[in-house]
């Protein structure tokens, strides 16, 4: 999670939502990063997680990422959980809560659907307080 707090450091320095995204495989190889960049991509699918998996998977040559856990300062929006979904990630850890748009436990429960067909289980509130401060910082020096 230090990695991803430090990702989400820089996007924050580049006037990005402060959100960052580490992809290990099974054997703790770091396999992929990304922080948020929707503003200087103007693209609204660069979000950390979507950065970071789509680097994995061409590193892994391969969109199934079996095995692999995503780190992540920020809980999942609903195009995120989709994609880590359908990445076929075997773990996902975050820090803080989205209570507007989080689609792990906080809005929707996207990881406990029945019925689909890959489940990844979740590990919440990893450096909570650092990575809600951040975002807590952000936002207060954007609105002066």
């Amino acid at each position: 999670m230090e990695l991803a707090l430090g990702l989400a450091e820089r996007a924050a320095h580049d006037g990005e939502v402060p959100v960052g995204a580490i992809v290990v495989d099974s054997e703790g190889t770091i396999i992929g990063r990304g922080y948020d960049q929707r503003e200087s991509l103007n693209d609204p699918t660069a979000h950390a997680e979507v950065l970071a998996l789509r680097q994995a998977a061409k590193r892994m040559k391969s969109w199934r990422l079996n095995g692999c856990t995503l780190y992540v300062t920020l809980e999942p929006c609903t195009m995120c959980m989709g994609a880590i979904l359908g990445a076929r990630i075997e773990w996902l850890v975050y820090g803080a809560r989205s209570p507007k748009s989080g689609a792990v436990e906080s809005v929707l429960e996207l990881a406990r659907v029945p019925g689909l067909n890959h489940k990844v289980s979740v590990r919440s509130g990893v450096e909570e307080a650092r990575c809600a401060e951040l975002l807590r910082s952000f936002f207060t020096r954007l609105r002066q």
